[in-house]
C-alpha cells in the first residue's frame, strides 16, 4: 500500500510538472506568432491588443490649469486701470471728501483753502496732486479746478473735470 501512495504522489508531481511544461511551450509559441505576425504585417493591428479610447476623457498628459484659465476671461478694454502707487499727502483725499472754505489771491500765484470732513484745514496750490489721478488745474476767486485723467486697459485717456465751489456765507 505505500507503494501504492508513493506512485499517486509520483504521478500528481509528473501532472504538474507536465502541465507547466506545456504552459510554457503554449505561450512561447503566442509570444513568437505574435512576432511574426507583426513582422510579415506591421501596419494591421493585433486583435486582441488594447487600445485607449480618447472619447468622453481628458487627455491625461495635459495641465489641470492652463495659463489661458489662469487670466480671467473677458475682461473689458475700456476697464480703468489704477496706478499701483503709495498715496500720500492730499492724494489721499479725492475732491468730493475736501470742502472748499477761502482762496487767498496774491502776486506769487493763488491758494485755496480747503477742509476735510474733521474740519482740519490744508492748502491748494495750482499743479498740487489731489486724489488718485487729480491734478489741480485752475483757482479762481470762487471756485477750484482739479482735472482727473484715467487710462483704461487699452492705453486710452479719459479726462474729467471735477469743480470744487466757494459756499456763500450761511451756505452748508
Amino acid at each position: 500500500m505505500r507503494n501504492t501512495i508513493h506512485l499517486n504522489c509520483q504521478c500528481k508531481g509528473y501532472a504538474i510538472y507536465s502541465f507547466l511544461l506545456v504552459f510554457v511551450i503554449a505561450t512561447s509559441c503566442y509570444a513568437q506568432a505574435t512576432t511574426d505576425q507583426l513582422v510579415a504585417n506591421p501596419t494591421q493591428p493585433l486583435t486582441d491588443s488594447y487600445a485607449y479610447i480618447v472619447e468622453g476623457r481628458t487627455d491625461p498628459f495635459k495641465p489641470f490649469i492652463s495659463p489661458k484659465a489662469a487670466t480671467p476671461a473677458g475682461r473689458d478694454p475700456n476697464e480703468i486701470v489704477d496706478d499701483n502707487t503709495d498715496l500720500t499727502g492730499m492724494r489721499l483725499f479725492e475732491p468730493g471728501q475736501l470742502t472748499l472754505v477761502g482762496v487767498l489771491m496774491s502776486g506769487g500765484g493763488e491758494i485755496a483753502l480747503v477742509e476735510d470732513q474733521t474740519k482740519k484745514g490744508y492748502m491748494l496750490k495750482h499743479g498740487n496732486l489731489i486724489g488718485k489721478r487729480g491734478v489741480v488745474t485752475q483757482i479762481d476767486k470762487k471756485q477750484v479746478v482739479i482735472t482727473e485723467t484715467a487710462r483704461t486697459r487699452a492705453g486710452e485717456e479719459i479726462n474729467s473735470t471735477v469743480i470744487m465751489r466757494l459756499n456763500k456765507e450761511g451756505d452748508k
